[in-house]
């Protein structure tokens, strides 16, 4: 099994789920109290906040000072006379981290679906007490009757322990658990229990608790059974768990269940991807706010000190990656990757988070950096612009100093990385440029047209990516096919002598990041996994670099006919060898001559057959996307990096970096308003309010025309509207003029329509007309 397909464990400190130590050394510092985050599925069910308010006292007190395991084994068939022993002495959970030298990357990737778990014994069950038809009868009758004894007896005997929890929802009491794929347990059982537990009296819901407690109470010995794993599972279900009283009870179960082996995490997570979304999201959602409000308590009298509590937060966060992993089993996934954001994180402090993750390694030290799926894009894009800074400020210290130390006078242009390039020579005085300059890459840029008086204020250092990436990106320049049919470039697989220019656009989207300058690039989502294969430059020069797994997913993002005509291969019934006639060789035109490649040795001896086509398709792909191009990408991977170079880029997804580069594709025009700044105008002026009008009532592709128009790309930048400065000036010109854009600054200028219908029409020319009208 490879190292990405792994649950994450005490034995694999790269995986995503590597937890964190039970403790701190020394206090950590009080964070400044923010409002809880309130989601959908996490608010605390009606009537159960109220019966549990005066509870948590009780809860809590009994649990941190009584220690009766003893006692409460023997009285665990008394309901009224349960004891509560010292959770403390629950097993604790081992100190995991990750350690970040390992130049590896942080893995989300699924779990091996051909993973063995051990084989573990079955013990003897308790009967199946009722099946899920007799219990809704049950809870109707007591509903008209009012006599709840039935489902009271039902509830405690069912969460009297893991046996008997395992027992009572298990699909068949006798059968034995044969397959991965099926945890064996009554889903729909457990989810009618659930709704049902929410609206019984109370006296009902405290027996649910103090089960729970007196189960999680029990000495282990020997590894776990398949049933209580079942139990963890059904357990982590429990709806009660949004109600902040029971977060004491909910934080030992957090840990037990992170502390389990690899191969029971194996099967909690593929039991886990079985769920619906309608279920799988609560459990986020609860665990998301669990750990904002032991971040920033609404009532920090509710929980425990945080110096005795320090491993709620890296107990939570293992079993979110749990969850996140089985989230990543599912194609397509249960939910979307950013349901897994916890934006109450974008108010701590990241660089400390960032720094202790990358100073302190595999040690004792938790980092919510060791679970990126949880930071926030925006919160991701803030540390690498902070850590872009702290680099920038390091190397131009450094050149200071060695001027002073040479005893020659300090320029403030040695603080920058300084462009100078003639609009005639774009790209070779560019590339001239970055070359003799690489050392000053993380520097701040700024670019100077020759023979053109200006101070680059920003406008000409948009502008200078704006032309470059247009003249580049062009057909007639051939570093880039463009597919009509998936609207996006790929590289060109035409063989030459330098691999140099493609160097420089790796270093153009490096520097973009690094200056926070949005391109209008339309790379596949194929090419960001690529440029994170891997995401730290390998120190042996001679290890493979922007290489990753493909499939016809992959394929389909870029030539969708192609990727069509081999799945219908791949399905073809009747004889593949006969009927198609192909061998294991491909052919490609180059400059008029077509040539053919072999996707194995002696591959155009070797007939494609219906044995063997799932080899031939997978090969196909990998020459397409990985082989072909193989030098191509090598050489914009090494532009990037010789800028991003740094353990940032470990936290991030492949569609995050796309974003950090592009842009995000969600447009938000009253944000947009909001955000406006008008010169010459006032908002409430009729003109503004026209265009306003009109602009809202656009259908998407208008306003993604009127966004390019105006900025130069139809994505918004991380950030958001707000971060584009977008300024509607007001252009004292005849009303029939059509509008005009300063794209470098993000800028309108808007004559004064006399109506609401002439403004529509002028705008509807102009944003739709302005493909090779040039730059303003």
């Amino acid at each position: 099994m490879s190292e990405a397909d792994r649950v994450p464990s005490p034995a694999a400190p790269p995986a995503v789920a590597a937890t964190a130590p039970e403790e701190k050394k020394g206090k950590e510092p009080e964070r400044e109290k923010l409002p809880p985050i309130v989601s959908a599925g996490a608010s605390a069910p009606a009537g159960l906040d109220r019966g549990f308010k005066g509870q948590i006292s009780t809860f809590n007190s009994v649990i941190s000072t009584v220690n009766q395991k003893k006692e409460a084994t023997e009285n665990r068939s008394s309901p009224t006379h349960l004891v509560f022993p010292n959770i403390k002495n629950v097993r604790d959970l081992p100190p995991i981290s990750l350690d970040v030298r390992q130049k590896q990357r942080i893995s989300t990737d699924p779990l091996s679906s051909e993973m063995k778990a051990p084989v573990l014994p079955e013990p003897v069950l308790p009967v199946q007490p009722k099946t899920m038809k007799d219990f809704l009868e049950d809870v109707e009758k007591a509903k008209s009757s009012g006599d709840w004894k039935t489902v009271y007896d039902f509830y405690l005997t069912t969460f009297d322990s893991f046996p008997e929890l395992s027992a009572a929802f298990k699909k068949d009491a006798s059968a034995s658990f044969n397959t991965i794929e099926d945890s064996g347990i009554n889903t729909k059982f457990v989810n009618a229990v659930y709704d049902a537990l929410l609206n019984t009296p109370q006296d009902i819901q405290k027996t649910v608790l103090k089960g729970i407690i007196n189960s999680l109470l029990q000495e282990w010995k020997g590894p776990r059974t398949k049933d209580d794993l079942r139990a963890y599972f059904i357990l982590l279900q429990n709806p009660q768990f949004n109600n902040t009283s029971t977060y004491v009870i909910y934080a030992h179960l957090l840990r037990q269940t992170a502390s389990l082996v690899e191969a029971d995490h194996h099967l909690l997570a593929h039991w886990f991807k079985k769920l619906s979304q309608k279920r799988f999201k609560p459990l986020v959602e609860r665990l998301l706010q669990f750990i904002s409000l032991r971040l920033f308590p609404a009532k920090p009298e509710e929980f425990p000190p945080i110096s005795k509590c320090s491993w709620w937060i890296p107990s939570a966060s293992k079993v979110l990656a749990l969850l996140n992993t089985a989230n990543n089993l599912v194609h397509p996934p249960l939910i979307p990757y950013t349901d897994f954001y916890n934006s109450t994180l974008d108010h701590i402090d990241l660089m400390e988070e960032y720094h202790t993750w990358q100073s302190f390694g595999n040690s004792h030290r938790f980092s919510f950096c060791q679970y990126p799926f949880v930071i926030s894009i925006a919160a991701k894009k803030i540390i690498i612009q902070r850590d872009s800074e702290q680099q920038m400020i390091s190397i131009a210290r450094q050149s200071l100093v060695d001027k002073v130390s040479r005893r020659q006078r300090p320029d403030m242009n040695m603080l920058f990385l300084n462009m100078k390039v003639r609009r005639t020579h774009l790209v070779s005085d560019s590339l001239d440029e970055l070359t003799r300059k690489r050392a000053d890459l993380k520097k701040k840029l700024k670019v100077t047209f020759v023979g053109e008086a200006g101070l680059d204020m920003g406008g000409l250092t948009k502008e200078w990516f704006l032309l470059l990436i247009r003249q580049i990106f062009h057909p007639d320049y051939g570093m880039f096919t463009y597919h009509k049919d998936s609207y996006c470039h790929w590289f060109s697989s035409f063989k030459c002598d330098n691999y140099s220019e493609f160097r420089l656009v790796g270093i153009l989207m490096g520097l973009a990041v690094y200056n926070s300058i949005t391109l209008d690039i339309r790379f596949p989502p194929c090419c960001y996994k690529k440029l994170l294969s891997p995401p730290i430059v390998p120190s042996d020069q001679n290890t493979p670099v922007g290489i990753c797994s493909v499939t016809t997913d992959d394929l389909c993002q870029i030539m969708p006919e192609l990727a069509h005509g081999l799945s219908e291969l791949l399905s073809y019934e009747g004889n593949v060898e006969e009927d198609f006639y192909s061998t294991f060789q491909v052919f490609q035109e180059e400059f008029g001559i077509i040539k053919s490649y072999n996707l194995k040795p002696g591959g155009d001896k070797i007939p494609v057959t219906n044995q063997n086509r799932k080899e031939y398709v997978q090969l196909y792909i990998d020459f397409l996307l990985n082989k072909s191009i193989y030098k191509q990408f090598a050489a914009f991977y090494y532009g990037f990096h010789s800028v991003c170079a740094s353990n940032a880029l470990m936290l991030l997804r492949p569609e995050e970096v796309e974003i950090l580069v592009c842009g995000s594709p969600e447009l938000d025009m009253h944000a947009l308003q909001r955000s406006t700044q008008y010169d010459g105008y006032a908002k409430t002026d009729l003109t503004i309010r026209y265009f306003w009008d009109v602009v809202l009532g656009f259908p998407l592709d208008l306003q993604k025309k009127l966004l390019h128009f105006t900025t130069g790309s139809d994505r918004v930048p991380v950030g958001g509207m707000a971060d584009l400065n977008f300024k509607i000036s007001k252009n004292e010109t005849s009303t029939n003029w059509l509008p005009v854009a300063h794209t470098c600054f993000n800028q309108l200028c808007l004559p004064p329509y006399k109506s609401k219908k002439d403004l529509k029409q002028k705008l509807i020319i102009g944003i739709s007309n302005s493909e090779g009208f040039g730059l303003e």
